[in-house]
């Protein structure tokens, strides 16, 4: 057996706590009463009482409220085969790890809301398998392309200035690495989102840019930062924070450069968007292109579908619950 919103069992501590206070309410009644009268007349008092069928509807309460639980639960057990087939785009996400995207001109930093805004991009997915691309001076494949979304987010989590060693910036080092990473053959549904800076040290993007249109590769890039710029504060080795600064000794201004990612959006038919405060960009693009593309089926894969067994608890729950208003807290006579 196994339950579909397991997060449910916090109930149980409420049952725990109800049950503590009932049962402080009726030791609390007892003594009230012995304060008031002696326990021979207190007997005569109150002879038409019975409480231990006062305890039994309580308890009868008690378990429906259990049964209620288990039933938000969602109890499954007994299942069959079904094949499920999903329909959907490859994206890859290349994110620039470099140290100018610790640049604060877009908060909390460049790298941090580009983060934040993949993981809104997540939610909107359906079907479609999603990688991730680290790249600066070099590019590696984060995590591969999945529908496993929770693993996804684990990779996109654990991205940081640290994850390539190799300084700089190589755009076209990300451009090569997705193309080795999709599948051959296919040439539509594969996308590709680059979010950088814009500053190309290495390479040559644009050819890159060229050699993936060849094979079938929409690249749509995001340039992220502002063209006025801004220092990057880096942590020392004993936590303090410094600016950084080149070979020469002289501080580091990081700023957007747009001309390297418009071309390569222009040149796979993709589309280019500078983030902005209040709109990343990443929603704009899946709601205008990404969205609208023509999708394939990816490969169907058998699941399990198990069997919803929460009837069964909700049926005993109700029942208690008639049959509680029947029950009397009367002595019989």
């Amino acid at each position: 057996m196994r339950f579909a919103q397991g997060y449910y069992t916090y109930g149980f501590w409420i049952v725990f706590i109800l049950i503590l206070f009932l049962i402080r309410v009726y030791v609390s009644k007892r003594l009230i009463l012995r304060k008031f009268a002696e326990k021979e007349l207190l007997e005569e008092i109150a002879s038409s009482v019975d409480f231990k069928r006062q305890m039994t509807k309580s308890a009868v309460i008690i378990a429906a409220l259990l049964f209620a639980i288990l039933a938000l639960m969602r109890p499954e057990w007994g299942f069959k085969w079904q094949e499920v087939k999903r329909i959907g785009l490859d994206i890859l996400i290349a994110i620039d790890t470099s140290k100018s995207m610790l640049a604060t001109d877009v908060k909390p930093n460049r790298l941090e809301r580009s983060k934040l805004a993949v993981k809104d991009l997540i939610k909107k997915l359906k079907g479609d398998r999603i990688g991730l691309i680290a790249f600066s001076g070099t590019a590696f494949l984060q995590c591969p392309l999945t529908i496993d979304y929770g693993g996804f987010l684990l990779a996109l989590n654990d991205l940081n200035v640290n994850a390539i060693p190799r300084g700089g910036t190589s755009i076209s080092s990300a451009i090569e690495v997705a193309m080795q990473s999709f599948e051959r053959g296919a040439n539509k549904y594969k996308v590709l989102v680059i979010i950088t800076d814009g500053e190309d040290h290495e390479g040559d993007p644009i050819r890159s840019a060229e050699i993936a249109k060849k094979e079938g590769i929409k690249i749509f890039c995001i340039g992220i930062g502002t063209r006025e710029g801004e220092l990057i504060q880096v942590t020392g080795d004993r936590g303090e924070k410094t600016f950084l600064k080149d070979r020469e000794g002289n501080i580091v201004k990081s700023r957007l450069n747009e001309e390297i990612p418009q071309k390569i959006a222009f040149e796979t038919g993709g589309m280019y968007v500078r983030s902005s405060g209040s709109e990343f960009g990443l929603d704009l693009i899946y709601e205008e292109k990404l969205s609208k593309m023509e999708k394939r089926e990816i490969k169907a894969q058998m699941s399990k579908l198990y069997y919803e067994r929460f009837q069964i608890p909700l049926a005993f729950a109700m029942l208690l619950l008639m049959i509680e208003p029947l029950m009397s807290d009367r002595k019989r006579t």
